[in-house]
């Protein structure tokens, strides 16, 4: 039976709870401990599949095809563990599940009210695959006191209470704000967040203390005494230099020993911490910096591009570089020349997105790029742009487009060298999609095999010909194209097993020009860098040194 701890927030929002969590899993890890971690969120989409990259930042996408938080990202960076659909609820898709139910029957004409049904099925969620690990972290999303998250919070009250004694902590992140006027650190804020968490019935075990100055002992003493923890359960947590130093520092102020200490596990095993003190030493003793240009949609909030960006940090691990970001809208390339904001860049990569906004900045961008000889990395829409760029300039096809943009004006209007797809083979059975479906859960979504050529760049950059990448995209490059675009030098070097769908594509004659209809970020963690963002920064290295 696993151990569980629940991660809540109180105060303000965005204090951090996902990237202390995976911190906690990391150093839990690094004790010899095997971990799974879990998000309830309290939103009442099903998924935030559906939701703009504006109002939640980018979708994570499992093996296993569920679109979910982006917290579930930092949870496989810092640990390795892949993330299952299973592994992220909303309040939509619990409420979902419970009406379900009712319309079948299954709760036998009963009225059908938040206790017990709708936390009855948040505890089932909870308890799926409680025997294959050590530790299961859960963290709920929002603060103590929203009102959505109150179902939540009485079901992970009711599951500890349930389960035999010590099977069960609680780990509380608050703000410790600074008043400067009075210089001042102000503990009240914490102490009112701890009422409204045990109005509800939940004692935190573990208090971790967002601050942007030290807290003094005599702080910590208060805030213990007031909120009824142990002064050493009382963890300060700073801002940092990186997200990866998330675990050392957090191991060096003691939060791994002080959730042992709450579970009664002693003596406790001796951290190993080489792997996180080889990430810093990375970072930090990085030997030389690339300019690397993502030119998107969503640009104004990096975190729609979350995983891409930490995936190029990770390259650059790789090379021990460190790799600067120049966030550029695609929508000022349709309107200007690329070359002023381009020049002195060593790389470029345009990432995945819906729409035609941007659309054709994206394509001046792959032409730059081509024509300029700097390395380009296309992810899915990025790749679909790619090809489009090679179908006008090179395969004389003047008029290519795709039907995610042009499907409304007519055939006549463009060539559709990207089409919807609309079936494809998952597993042992055929999936078949509609324009006119749903937008919900209804892509090419999860872990796909695809089969490399041989001699191929991507080959030589995979070291083998069997790859697993995850997708999340409904429109494909259409095969009938490719003796066409391959004739004007665009290899499609990568295909789906059964040779009918386009995975990778690259330009033969370029030093570093390479598509992928999938999303390598996803899988990419800062010990094990994605081979693709390795050898795309490596080519980005050598192209500093020509410039």
């Amino acid at each position: 039976m696993a151990r569980y701890v629940f991660i809540t927030g109180g105060v303000v929002s965005s204090l951090g709870k996902g990237l202390a969590s995976a911190a906690l899993g990391a150093l839990l890890q690094a004790r010899g401990f095997t971990v799974r971690l879990r998000k309830l969120d309290p939103y009442l989409n099903v998924d935030p599949g559906t939701m703009s990259p504006f109002e939640h930042g980018e979708v994570f996408v499992t093996d296993d095809g569920a679109e979910t938080d982006l917290d579930l990202g930092h949870y496989e960076r810092f640990t390795g563990v892949p993330a299952r659909r299973t592994d992220s609820i909303s309040s939509g898709r619990i409420y979902m599940n419970v009406l379900e139910k009712e319309r079948r029957g299954d709760y036998l004409g009963k009225t059908i009210q938040v206790i017990p049904h709708v936390t009855n099925e948040i505890k089932d969620f909870l308890s799926v695959g409680d025997g294959e690990t050590d530790f299961m972290l859960c963290e709920i999303g929002g603060t103590v006191g929203d009102i959505e998250g109150l179902p939540f919070f009485e079901a992970i009250r009711q599951f500890a209470h349930e389960r035999p004694r010590g099977q069960c902590i609680f780990m509380h992140l608050t703000l410790l704000p600074w008043l400067a006027a009075s210089g001042e650190l102000k503990t009240k804020p914490t102490q009112h967040s701890v009422k409204e968490l045990r109005a509800i019935g939940i004692a935190p075990d573990v208090l971790v203390c967002r601050s942007e100055q030290p807290i003094p002992d005599k702080e910590r003493a208060k805030i213990a005494l007031f909120c009824n923890v142990r002064p050493e359960a009382v963890i300060p947590a700073y801002d940092l230099r990186s997200i990866y130093e998330a675990p050392l520092a957090y191991h060096k102020v003691g939060l791994d020993q002080a959730v042992l200490d709450a579970f009664g596990i002693a003596p406790a095993p001796r951290p190993d911490m080489r792997r996180w003190e080889d990430v810093m030493d990375r970072l930090e003793n990085a030997e030389g910096q690339v300019r690397v240009a993502i030119i998107g949609k969503y640009t104004q909030l990096e975190d729609a591009y979350k995983s891409i960006k930490e995936a190029l940090t990770h390259g650059g691990m790789a090379n021990r570089v460190g790799v600067h970001v120049e966030w550029i809208d695609a929508e000022i390339f349709e309107r200007e020349d690329p070359a002023p904001y381009l020049q002195g860049i060593h790389a470029i990569l345009v990432p995945g997105g819906f729409g035609e906004r941007g659309t054709e900045g994206k394509i001046r961008a792959a032409a730059w790029a081509r024509e300029r000889k700097i390395p380009y990395l296309g992810i899915c829409l990025g790749m679909q742009m790619a090809v489009v760029e090679a179908a006008r300039n090179l395969a004389g096809l003047p008029d290519a487009g795709s039907e995610e943009f042009d499907h409304e004006a007519g055939a006549k209007r463009f060539t559709p060298v990207v089409y919807h797809l609309k079936e494809w083979v998952q597993g042992n059975h055929r999936v078949e999609r509609r324009p006119g479906d749903d937008k919900g859960g209804t892509m090419r979504l999860g872990a796909y095999s695809a089969t490399l050529a041989d001699g191929s760049r991507a080959a030589e950059v995979y070291g083998g010909t069997k790859i697993e990448e995850r997708h999340r995209h409904r429109y494909e490059v259409d095969i009938a194209f490719r003796e066409k675009l391959e004739e004007a030098g665009l290899r499609f070097s990568g295909m789906s097993p059964d040779g009918r769908l386009p995975e990778i594509v690259e330009h033969a004659g370029h030093p570093w020009f390479i598509g992928v209809q999938f999303h390598p970020e996803l899988k990419s963690k800062p010990f094990a860098p994605h081979p693709l963002f390795a050898d795309f920064i490596r080519a980005a290295v050598e192209t500093s040194r020509l410039v």
